[in-house]
């Protein structure tokens, strides 16, 4: 996969030339007047011939099934198939110094997905007119860059000009000032944390700190999955995975869910992996009205007028050891699950709202019962609460030892 580390290369300026040939040249033209090399890339699925360095043949070729599965005639099938073979394709590129597009809905459907798959730190702008409003789905855990057109990417007009010049230099200006990460000398590690489990991240991270550049991720969903993009780009030397939360609000429904992928970097990567349960107590919803209906009598805590947590039941928690459970079961690297049986958020300890012995009990269970231990993957039971500094000292014991 083209990383940030390897320096200074060549803008692929990618799109569809049948469409949006003009406006892509111009802005390969301004790239290389900024004096950086640019590569122009068709996308097209209609077949015609284009202006572009690379065709849409050749991007074409890299689907698994071949060109073929690409120049259907059918546009849902053949822009599908298109998107696959330019992932492929630019993930092969050993010049990539950055990517840009420009287009609508379409364009950044198509271009976004590769742009996702490179490497955090390799620069990646997209101009599009989707960009003023949700883009979580373009973007999702990478650092994409998204520029909104103002007017629709059709023709140079005095605004168009000026948003593709703009993207164009701030592409060339990534790639001509690439930097080298500052803190090289130390291996960096991948850690999550939730309000809840504040104190015990801070604690960690303290103790590290010295050996470890310490990367801490807000378990909002797309924290997780920003942590596990940078163990796919092998830009982490292990994991501290003290707050699964998200978990919760993908099988309850919540707002801050994690995708099915969950654990699938640790799994792929192989990489040094503490694993915990913090925050496995709640779920995530927003104002009380929007808490579904079948949710009403449960156990709420306001924790701010935005944001309204729900206990998480027994049964619940069962669910949720045997999903985690065997996702470790498919970890091949080093890995410790620690239980905090003592509790697992700041609100889940005697007096606290989402104090629930039987429910913590039954998630303990289920991931005791699921969790094949090996000599590479064990299972600790500790006493103490999740943010207690007994619990703490074993987190940065295991990671140590594995590590």
């Amino acid at each position: 996969m083209p990383s940030s580390s390897a320096g200074p290369g060549v803008a692929y300026v990618a799109g569809t030339f049948d469409t949006k040939g003009h406006e892509l040249t111009f802005i390969a033209d301004c790239v290389r007047t900024a004096g950086v090399r640019a590569v122009t890339v068709d996308l097209s699925t209609t077949g015609a011939k284009s202006s572009a360095d690379i065709s849409a043949a050749t991007v074409a070729g890299h689907h698994p099934e071949g060109a073929a599965a690409v120049f259907t005639g059918d546009r849902g099938s053949a822009i599908a198939a298109m998107t696959l073979a330019f992932r492929r394709f630019i993930t092969s590129r050993t010049d990539l110094g950055g990517l840009i597009s420009a287009g609508g809905s379409g364009g950044t459907a198509l271009v976004t997905p590769a742009m996702r798959d490179l490497a955090v730190g390799v620069p990646k702008v997209m101009v599009s007119t989707m960009a003023s409003g949700d883009v979580r789905p373009y973007v999702g855990p990478s650092d994409i860059c998204m520029m909104y057109s103002v007017t629709d990417v059709s023709g140079i007009n005095r605004i168009s000009e000026q948003v593709l010049s703009n993207a164009a230099n701030a592409l060339a200006g990534m790639i001509a000032h690439h930097r080298t990460p500052s803190a090289a000398g130390k291996p960096a590690i991948g850690l999550t944390m939730f309000g809840v489990t504040t104190p015990c991240v801070q604690g960690v991270t303290a103790a590290l700190a010295d050996r470890y550049d310490c990367l801490v991720f807000h378990a909002t969903g797309t924290g997780g999955q920003s942590m596990e993009k940078l163990a796919d780009s092998r830009l982490l030397a292990g994991i501290i995975d003290i707050s699964t939360t998200e978990v919760c609000d993908l099988l309850m429904g919540g707002v801050l869910a994690c995708t099915e992928d969950r654990f699938g970097a640790i799994i792929r990567t192989k990489l040094p992996y503490v694993v915990s349960c913090g925050a496995l107590d709640m779920v995530n919803f927003g104002a009380p009205e929007t808490v579904p209906a079948h949710y009403s009598g449960r156990c709420f805590y306001p924790h701010n007028p935005q944001v309204t947590l729900m206990r998480t039941t027994a049964e619940e928690n069962a669910c949720m050891g045997v999903w985690i459970g065997e996702r470790l079961n498919r970890m091949e690297g080093p890995v410790r699950l620690l239980i905090p049986e003592g509790g697992v958020s700041m609100i889940d300890r005697p007096g606290q709202p989402f104090h629930d012995p039987e429910a913590d009990k039954a998630l303990f269970d289920a991931l005791e019962r699921t969790v094949v231990q090996t000599a590479n993957r064990r299972l600790i039971r500790r006493p103490e609460h999740i943010n207690d500094a007994g619990f703490i000292a074993a987190l940065v014991a295991n990671f140590l030892e594995i590590a």
